[in-house]
């Protein structure tokens, strides 16, 4: 996930940052130069902005005056906005938003356990892609669905067997042959995929059109215009939850009841439509899993 979910975000945490340096010190201009993202020298928690000066205008500006006389500032006026520890900057304004949780990527790669139900079905079909096998539909409420797995997902290994240069049969055979009760899947995220995070304007718009699922326009100076979305690319995720398979009402309904800020998760539409090949539309919007993720 990027430091800044959204372009808007980067503008208020930019604000933040530079009002935060000038309540820590007040004998300079509260403007963020170029070089406040570099990491502190000294160890310390916070990045000094600004070059070090032992005096400036009189006044006596080394750690030691600093700290005797920051006493005279009440506590409540001291709080400074938590960086990340990772690149020492401000957390991102809407990075604690459920929806942007619920759609996040993560980089590395992960173990799930499945087993199979009644039927002897896991829930999933898997589709063969430039030699990797991937997610290609998740069945509601299936072994499945409840373990985390989702449209897209890229499936490295099943019980130990690598699965590059494998067919969709020879996956789907391997899972017809494995144990009821304990099935080790290793996962990477929706590779293919990506994330975008909007805020609407004040009609309730975030700035893009779409068509069956497909973006096919973006809104000159809108959040989506600002933030990079892109055409010729398809809907996957609304704030995490699957739209595929929805028809285009249902998927704007979505869209104006998911709150102010959006993040929305989308694919190349070239490669949407040979995950989608060969399966009916029917089987999409009654199989698919289109439940909300626990976060």
């Amino acid at each position: 996930m990027s430091l800044y979910p959204s372009l808007e975000d980067l503008k208020v945490d930019k604000v933040i940052q530079a009002q935060s340096s000038y309540v820590a010190n007040t004998g300079n201009l509260a403007i963020l130069p170029e070089t406040a993202t570099s990491a502190p020298s000294d160890g310390a928690l916070y990045p000094r902005l600004y070059p070090e000066l032992s005096q400036y205008m009189g006044l006596n500006l080394n750690d030691e005056e600093i700290q005797k006389n920051m006493s005279l500032v009440a506590a409540s006026d001291q709080t400074v906005a938590r960086p990340s520890g990772v690149n020492y900057m401000v957390a991102p304004v809407t990075g604690n938003d459920v929806g942007l949780r619920r759609a996040e990527l993560k980089q590395g790669i992960r173990e799930l356990i499945l087993c199979k139900d009644q039927d002897g079905k896991v829930g999933i079909r898997l589709k063969s892609i430039d030699n990797g096998i991937f997610v290609q539909l998740v069945q509601a409420n299936s072994p499945a669905s409840l373990a985390g797995l989702r449209f897209g997902d890229q499936i490295l290994q099943i019980n130990g067997e690598n699965c590059a240069g494998w067919s969709s049969d020879k996956s789907h055979k391997v899972l017809k042959q494995a144990s009821d009760q304990k099935i080790s899947v290793i996962v990477r995220d929706r590779p293919f995929e990506r994330t975008i995070t909007m805020h609407k304007d004040s009609t309730g718009h975030v700035g893009f059109i779409f068509k069956n699922g497909k973006i096919t326009s973006i809104v000159k100076d809108s959040s989506a215009a600002r933030n990079g979305l892109l055409t010729d690319h398809n809907i996957c995720e609304v704030n995490g939850q699957n739209v595929i398979g929805l028809k285009d009402p249902q998927i704007a309904d979505i869209l104006a009841t998911a709150g102010n800020v959006i993040t929305i998760t989308i694919m190349p539409s070239y490669i949407h439509e040979h995950m989608m090949k060969r399966m009916a539309s029917s089987i999409v919007k009654s199989l698919m899993d289109h439940g909300i993720p626990e976060v």
